[in-house]
């Protein structure tokens, strides 16, 4: 691939990484390839006052490379216990970037079982920490396979994440304080800014249509005023990915590792 052609895995770790701009100093949590990386590119290049550990139990200055490290080694600054997150989720010193399996348009996830709660067709990962995690500090999602059984219509079928959701909140309760961010996906970026919370279509990739979107979502979306194309990644962005990436670990995060740039289906 030549030097200044890009991936879509790398264009959509370059639209993560947007999720950490101006966030100050709080613990950068990426769960996942494109999210780690896209955590990774916010603190090399905008924010470097971000917070990372090298996923064990230590601060770094630098972040680590994914997959095997061979004669790296890295710059730890400080020891991160358990309690010691635990300090930054209750004191929303976090943002964290997630993967779930549903997301509704509340915002609410579902990272548990597909079906009924009692008897789940499917079962995943369960809660985790998504209950205190998103009721606590920032919240943003990564999607690669953009779809209805992703973006469901009504509500998730089993809501381990909080969202917007008036009728989930007890009397006397406040949404106020939740704080979603981002929504990255193969196809677009979304956020929170529509009416009453509702996710709202930010910017779309090369190539794709706010229709094709629309029809990948169970449920109706806003769009922002004048929809922006997603920017392409620079040269010195995707130095420091390939760098971060040695052994293309982002190449299997989408089925067929597809270009940045897709031709549209009229064409």
């Amino acid at each position: 691939m030549p030097a200044h052609a890009y991936t879509l895995a790398e264009l959509l770790i370059v639209a993560a990484a947007e999720a950490w701009r101006g966030n100050g100093e709080v613990l950068a949590s990426g769960i996942g390839v494109v999210p780690r990386l896209a955590a990774s590119l916010a603190k090399l290049t905008h924010s470097p006052e971000l917070m990372m550990t090298d996923a064990e139990a230590y601060l770094v200055e630098e972040p680590v490379p994914l997959g095997p490290r061979g004669d790296y080694r890295p710059k730890h600054s400080g020891y991160m216990s358990f309690a010691r997150v635990f300090d930054c989720v209750w004191g929303g010193k976090r943002h964290v970037m997630i993967g779930p399996i549903q997301i509704d348009r509340f915002g609410q996830t579902n990272l548990s079982g597909i079906g009924e709660v009692r008897k789940p067709k499917v079962q995943m990962l369960g809660m985790r920490g998504l209950p205190g995690n998103s009721i606590s500090h920032p919240s943003s999602m990564f999607v690669p396979a953009h779809s209805p059984r992703v973006f469901v219509p009504g509500e998730v079928d089993i809501v381990g994440g909080v969202g917007y959701n008036p009728a989930r909140w007890p009397a006397g309760a406040s949404a106020a304080h939740v704080d979603l961010r981002l929504i990255v996906t193969d196809l677009c970026v979304m956020d929170f800014s529509g009416a009453a919370h509702a996710i709202r279509v930010r910017s779309l990739h090369p190539g794709v249509s706010l229709a094709e979107v629309q029809a990948a979502t169970g449920f109706a979306l806003e769009a922002a005023a004048g929809l922006p194309t997603t920017p392409p990644p620079t040269s010195e962005q995707l130095k420091i990915i390939r760098r971060l990436d040695p052994h293309e670990l982002r190449a299997g995060v989408l089925k067929g590792n597809p270009p940045g740039v897709r031709v549209p289906k009229s064409a």
